[in-house]
């Protein structure tokens, strides 16, 4: 898919953001859209909300990022909290760009890893993301995985 952008969560936006559609089998793996919107609102300092938007301005993606240097847990200093691709969208980039662009963020930030916390399981994310990079680096108390993806640096 050509022609993505990213954008901030605004007015504009936030009713198309909360209103993607998933996979059958994939709404157990991530919390609706509205949780990441109130999460931002919480943490305002630190939350990343943006859409993905197409060429024809019509919003095919989100993804929620936390940069927070000072968090006591590691794996919560440069992360994504929520990623969300419209049903029909999926498989075409969208959700590639979004961690990209996030991932872009991190290291501006000066961030050297970002990481991503999911439920291993058939229909859940472990297979996107290990296509695109991520490690699994440990688990969490709750049979989650953490997984990391070591950034480049910007420099060459």
């Amino acid at each position: 898919m050509s022609g993505l952008r990213l954008e901030e969560l605004s007015a504009a936006t936030v009713v198309a953001a909360n209103n993607l559609t998933l996979k059958p089998g994939q709404e157990q793996y991530v919390a609706p859209v509205s949780h990441s919107i109130a999460e931002a609102y919480v943490n305002p300092t630190t939350a990343w909300p943006r859409v993905v938007v197409d060429a024809d301005g019509t919003v095919v993606g989100f993804i929620m990022g936390n940069f927070d240097a000072e968090a006591d847990d590691e794996a919560l200093r440069s992360c994504i909290w929520r990623i969300n691709v419209e049903a029909d969208a999926q498989g075409q980039g969208v959700g590639r760009f979004a961690v990209h662009a996030l991932a872009d963020e991190a290291r501006s930030r000066g961030f050297d890893r970002v990481t991503v916390i999911y439920e291993p399981g058939e229909d859940g994310p472990e297979e996107f993301f290990s296509h695109i990079g991520f490690e699994v680096i440990g688990e969490t108390p709750y049979g989650e995985h953490v997984a990391g993806l070591t950034l480049a640096s910007s420099q060459a």
